[in-house]
């Protein structure tokens, strides 16, 4: 990392040092997602309204609105009830006032509704909402921020489970499956049983006393309770975290926002041949560039799921005979008789992956969205939808990404000489070079003059044995890699035993790998915000805003 990438932020009187790493240089990062974040200008092919910049956006708001046809009244009191149902505070209904005149777009980012709030990265994207709304009122436009919680999907297996830092700052998992929860419900539908107080209890079993834990344990136990549904519990836990930033939340599920989704639930189910049809196009053209298909479209794949009688979600499929059923086979239709239910019960349908975004973006006036790299990567193909609507395709952002590296671990990456990049290698290929310069320099040496002296002897016995025999100069080769294996071997069991005899050096390593890079992937992954707000109180959510840099397109490394 360039030292012309570090910078200063100041937040409540306390002051951090960033600094920016460019994801080309982070493994398994996808290669459209590289070159969206190089200039997304440049792949205006796949992404219609691409703008390079956050600045730029400003200048589709007179398109926005001018194509923003759903009822605003109708959408605000929706918002109104389920955001007083989950215990917002005033700034956020200032925002729905706000969201109720004509010349007020929308900055929206969304997540599905993890457990404990989820991995870090849910809260990067709410805040990377919020300080695009900032911006665009501090150039005089009226905005407000939304955050569409993925309450219709059905993978409860992916929002289980969180993890934590324990005691020993190793990583802990903390998991929750209530009644009926892999029964294929909408996450949305699932509630909470007796089981959640449990759970709530194990978290904090897990992470350490402090002066914060109280306040915490309060919002965590009123947000996660007993006969709450789960979307529910994340939307009252979001909004106790970003009270004062006036997030609006918005479950998908509620039966007036499927009403103003109707007409695009309509038009999908009667251009879905269509549809289908320029997604697997689409898919092949990606492909054909280097890319890949971040949504895989079979040939009877179908835009929109069923909602049986028994709340279950079902993906519809196309069938020879050119009607559509659900997957089990259980319900059959013709298109004709899709198109009908979903203009007289809308509630029966929920958007795919592909047609969310452009659902999201009938109901709201988006001006812009904020997702990960996954969603950077289907919106490459989800923009075919928005063409065949007749819908402006948004212009999607990539949330502001980070890992935040506390002091101990700051002082451990020092000690080794290490940054994270380094870190990327593994800890079993970094442990060789930290035993050798910094526990047992000696050791190491004697291993290094061993084998140069060990191969000056056999060179001198190979030009001896090539001048009397070459099939003994071969023979020689393969036990000179013998030879040298054994000693590489003895050379890894040495480095492992010096780190056995230093626990704490071992103890530091382990819990510095299982702090900055859990499973192997980055931290904002896997991690829970409960542990850095156990561990640093509630201005954590403010150190992480001020933080924000929305020109900054690279992860960004906090050292606290």
């Amino acid at each position: 990392m360039n030292q012309n990438s570090v910078s200063h932020c100041f937040s409540n009187n306390f002051s951090f040092q960033i600094e920016s790493l460019p994801f080309a240089r982070i493994p398994d990062q996808s290669r459209i997602f590289i070159d969206y974040q190089k200039s997304a200008e440049a792949l205006r092919e796949y992404y219609p309204n691409a703008v390079d910049s956050h600045t730029q956006a400003a200048a589709r708001i007179p398109e926005v609105l001018a194509g923003h046809k759903a009822d605003r009244k109708l959408l605000c009191e929706a918002l109104e009830d389920m955001n007083r149902g989950c215990g917002a505070g005033a700034p956020t209904f200032e925002n729905i006032e706000r969201l109720r005149q004509a010349d007020c777009v929308a900055v929206v980012s969304g997540q599905q509704a993890g457990l404990f709030s989820g991995p870090l990265y849910t809260i990067y994207k709410a805040l990377s909402a919020v300080k695009m709304t900032e911006c665009l009122r501090g150039r005089g436009f009226n905005a407000v921020p939304v955050f569409w919680i993925a309450t219709e999907d059905h993978d409860f297996e992916e929002v289980s489970r969180t993890f934590v830092l324990d005691r020993a700052g190793e990583l802990a998992e903390v998991s929750n499956e209530p009644p009926r929860c892999h029964d294929n419900l909408p996450v949305g539908t699932v509630q909470l049983d007796q089981s959640i107080a449990q759970t709530v209890a194990e978290l904090f079993d897990e992470l350490s006393l402090t002066e914060f834990t109280p306040e915490l344990r309060s919002i965590i136990e009123e947000s996660w309770s007993p006969e709450t549904y789960f979307g529910d519990a994340f939307a009252k836990l979001l909004l106790k975290l970003f009270g004062k930033y006036g997030l609006i939340i918005l479950c998908p599920l509620d039966p007036r926002l499927k009403r103003l989704a109707a007409p695009v639930y309509v038009e999908a189910i009667e251009k879905s041949a269509e549809i289908v049809a320029a997604l697997r196009k689409r898919s092949d053209e990606l492909v054909a560039a280097g890319y890949h298909a971040q949504v895989h479209v079979a040939e009877d794949y179908f835009p929109l799921f069923w909602q049986a009688s028994d709340k279950t979600r079902n993906a519809l499929k196309k069938s020879e005979g050119g009607t559509f059923h659900t997957k089990d086979h259980s319900r059959e239709f013709t298109l004709g008789e899709l198109a009908e239910i979903a203009r007289r019960e809308p509630t029966r349908f929920s958007p795919s992956v592909v047609l969310r975004s452009v659902v999201q973006d009938y109901i709201l006036p988006t001006v812009c969205y904020f997702g990960g790299a996954a969603e950077i990567a289907y919106f490459a193909q989800s923009g075919e939808v928005y063409r065949i609507l007749n819908r402006p395709a948004t212009p999607i952002f990539h949330r502001q990404s980070f890992t935040v590296v506390e002091s101990r671990h700051r002082k451990t990456l020092e000690k080794f000489e290490l940054e994270l990049p380094d870190l990327f290698e593994g800890l079993e290929n970094l442990l060789p070079g930290i035993v050798e310069r910094f526990l047992n320099n000696d050791t190491a040496r004697i291993f290094v003059e061993t084998e140069e002296k060990i191969n000056i002897e056999l060179n001198r016995l190979d030009q001896n044995l090539a001048g009397i025999d070459p099939t003994l100069a071969d023979n020689l080769a393969k036990r000179r890699r013998k030879i040298m294996h054994h000693i590489g071997a003895l050379r890894n069991k040495f480095h492992h035993s010096e780190v056995r005899r230093d626990e704490n050096v071992r103890r530091r390593l382990e819990t510095m790998f299982g702090a900055l890079l859990p499973h192997r992937h980055l931290q904002e992954r896997t991690l829970n915000i409960a542990y850095f707000l156990n561990r640093h109180g509630p201005h954590f959510i403010d150190w992480i805003y001020d933080a924000i840099d929305l020109d900054d397109k690279a992860h960004r490394i906090i050292y606290l």
